[in-house]
């Protein structure tokens, strides 16, 4: 078995995902992790397959056809690096404002992190007015080390921003 990265984007409209998921079993394959949202009026999603070898060309080429309003595209194999690594997981919560995303992400790469899993929203303060960002993110550390420098970052680095950051691994 092989795996393949499909990413799709376009305008929202009923059956999008079903005739994705038929493409996919037409050709042998298995849906295995996606996440698929609605964002403004748009569709966009990531979903994993797995599928035969000899059989993902095919699947390929059918989904690229079968895109019609809907942009596919299809990733991979890609080949899985074999190093030792060590998993955090962290949640962001605070005011929203510009940039956090852009702080916690850069304070990650800085210790060689790299993101695994990363979902955020905005959500209306029901008591004290404006938006309130939380965001939850998966990292892995290359070779299973600096978390307690990773910690530290963080810590210093809330602080800064004004956000809470809890990291658990």
């Amino acid at each position: 078995m092989t795996t393949l990265v499909i990413t799709v984007v376009g305008d929202d409209r009923a059956g999008l995902v079903a005739s994705l998921a038929d493409i996919v079993d037409a050709h042998g394959g298995n849906w295995e992790t996606s996440e698929l949202a609605e964002l403004a009026g748009a569709f966009a999603g990531i979903v994993e397959v797995s599928v035969a070898a000899e059989r993902s060309d095919d699947l390929r080429a059918a989904l690229e056809a079968a895109a019609g309003t809907l942009r596919v595209t299809v990733h991979g194999p890609a080949p899985v690096p074999a190093t030792a690594a060590r998993t955090v997981a962290l949640t962001v919560m605070g005011n929203d404002r510009p940039g956090i995303v852009r702080e916690i992400t850069g304070a990650l790469s800085a210790r060689g992190a790299s993101i695994d899993r990363m979902s955020t929203q905005t959500t209306d303060a029901a008591m004290a007015g404006g938006r309130l960002f939380e965001a939850t993110l998966t990292a892995t550390l290359a070779g299973g080390g600096g978390v307690d420098e990773l910690v530290e970052d963080l810590q210093n680095l809330a602080a800064e921003i004004q956000v809470d950051v809890t990291l658990t691994d």
